[in-house]
């Protein structure tokens, strides 16, 4: 490849089709492919880059100022991993800016390191979202070298042979291996993470790479969860007699983790018990029904996309992350569309009108993100408490 290095670039972005972005390497050093998405949110890194929804992508920050609030051991979202169970990369426009907040206990660059997340910064990170939103999200490799020796070459060939997400079953590698309960409720000021007292519900959540602000906010409407991995049959969560199942978020495609959760799920909503779906959760109950899923071109990521609830008529602002969505034409009868995107007119969430069964395709525990969907976790309180009365 003819192209030449910059003097002190330490980080580059190689894409399928030979694009190379050259800029200041950050956290991690090595390469690692993926998907280029673009999220646009203006905090909440951590919990982005913490997410396994993230799992083989490469995430490009769209607001410029990155690392301010630091980062800190309370705000992760993953169960637990690293890179290799959630982003792989990330890419800023300025190096990320020391810390200047009272929870954090490092840096951003710091913590990327120890991490394994390879960043990139000093590149012109409109200029790739505006490749991401007229030719779709990108295979890619970035790397970081602090002697700046990369072999330009290799790395588009790299991105080049990469399948992508489609058909990839990544929920299996995200999940959790063993079950556990989890009891932890959501952050409070001046008071931290609180802790369930006696429940009033037993949920199981299926794991297919769950985040822990659900977990939180199951535990806050007094709901113990008992995670469960993503393989698990429908008989025996059944035989744990919980009063609702929740589908969690998780990444990959929704076909390929359906192959065996799908058969599963359909069992489950079968047996009359309340199911609560979010994201992929909502993909895949989706497919249980009857519809189908399509991959998207540059998917919906960040914490400002407007949904409206069909339901009540409420627009809410709301935390997205896929690259997947139902395809709304497909949805069967008698299943009801109860939310829809206002950005783009794409399904987000679904419900049945015979059954307790409800999903939608953003995230209402937010982290990050504006918290108006809070209350879809009370709409699942009150169809367990219907179904036990």
């Amino acid at each position: 490849m003819t192209q030449t290095l910059l003097p002190g670039v330490t980080g580059v972005l190689a894409l399928a089709d030979g694009t190379i972005l050259q800029g200041i390497g950050v956290g991690a050093t090595g390469a690692a492919v993926g998907e280029v998405c673009f999220n646009t949110a203006m905090t909440g890194y951590q919990e982005i880059l913490t997410d396994p929804s993230y799992m083989a992508q490469i995430v490009a920050f769209t607001f410029p100022h990155m690392g301010n609030v630091g980062t800190n051991v309370e705000d992760l979202e993953q169960i637990s991993g690293g890179s290799e169970t959630a982003a792989r990369g990330a890419i800023f426009r300025d190096v990320p800016t020391d810390p200047a907040n009272w929870r954090a206990d490092s840096d951003l660059g710091s913590w990327m390191s120890r991490r394994g997340v390879i960043g990139l910064a000093g590149v012109d990170t409109r200029a790739l979202t505006r490749v991401i939103r007229e030719k779709g999200m990108p295979h890619a490799v970035i790397a970081h070298s602090p002697d700046g020796s990369f072999d330009l070459d290799a790395l588009v060939a790299q991105a080049r042979a990469w399948s992508g997400l489609e058909g990839l079953d990544l929920a299996k590698d995200a999940t959790t291996r063993q079950t556990f309960v989890w009891d932890e409720q959501l952050w409070e000021w001046g008071e931290g993470y609180g802790k369930l007292g006696t429940p009033k519900y037993e949920v199981v959540v299926l794991d297919y790479g769950v985040k822990r602000n659900i977990l939180r906010s199951l535990a806050s409407i007094g709901a113990r969860a008992t995670v469960v991995p993503a393989d698990t049959s429908a008989e025996d969560i059944l035989a744990r007699k919980p009063d609702g199942v929740l589908l969690s978020n998780g990444p990959g495609d929704p076909a390929a983790t359906g192959a065996y959760a799908v058969p599963e799920i359909r069992k489950l909503v079968d047996s009359g018990t309340p199911v609560f779906g979010i994201c992929l959760g909502h993909q895949m109950l989706a497919l249980a029904l009857g519809a189908k899923t399509v991959k998207m071109e540059q998917g919906h990521h960040g914490a400002n996309h407007p949904v409206k609830d069909l339901t009540t008529g409420k627009v809410e602002i709301v935390s997205m992350n896929h690259g997947f969505t139902v395809d709304r034409e497909s949805l069967p009868a008698p299943v009801t569309e109860t939310h829809v995107s206002l950005f783009d007119g794409t399904n987000a969430g679904l419900a049945l009108a015979d059954k307790p069964v409800f999903s939608v395709q953003h995230h209402p525990e937010a982290s990050p993100g504006p918290t108006d969907s809070l209350y879809l976790f009370e709409r699942f309180a009150g169809l367990m408490d219907k179904a036990k009365a």
